[in-house]
């Protein structure tokens, strides 16, 4: 019996209940969840010099103690994204709404590609820039 792997990316900077709610749903749909967080440099990259407000040690601890998530690996490039989903016989990605638009990276490795709608006004870059709060 073939099992489902199912990947989830993204920054992961400070947890909230939408990023909660996203990896629940992922796990659900599978029979392993493996999470995929840029390192500090690429968020930085994608956001800005003050970003990432947790290194990405802390972020993957964070993480690795959420029971829906069974491993944590980080990458730096679209590249090694890429690679892990091959090495980690990923079947299925599990990715933001606001992402159906855009260009999903190693869209084109996996058997299906799904989009979970966003929990609420909830984002990182809202929480830090005080516009909610947690």
């Amino acid at each position: 019996m073939q099992t489902t792997n199912v990947w989830v990316n993204g920054c992961f900077d400070i947890l909230h209940i939408g990023h909660i709610r996203l990896l629940q749903y992922a796990r659900s749909l599978g029979d392993k969840l493996v999470v995929g967080i840029d390192t500090d440099e690429r968020v930085r990259a994608s956001k800005g010099d003050t970003r990432p407000f947790n290194n990405v040690q802390d972020r993957k601890s964070f993480l690795e103690e959420l029971s829906s998530v069974d491993s944590v690996v980080t990458y730096s490039t679209n590249r090694e994204l890429e690679k892990l989903l091959v090495e980690n016989d990923i079947s299925m990605m599990v990715i933001g709404s606001d992402w159906e638009k855009k260009t999903v990276v190693g869209k084109k490795l996996v058997k299906k590609v799904v989009f979970f709608d966003r929990i609420g006004e909830h984002s990182t870059t809202r929480i830090l820039n005080n516009e909610i709060h947690i």
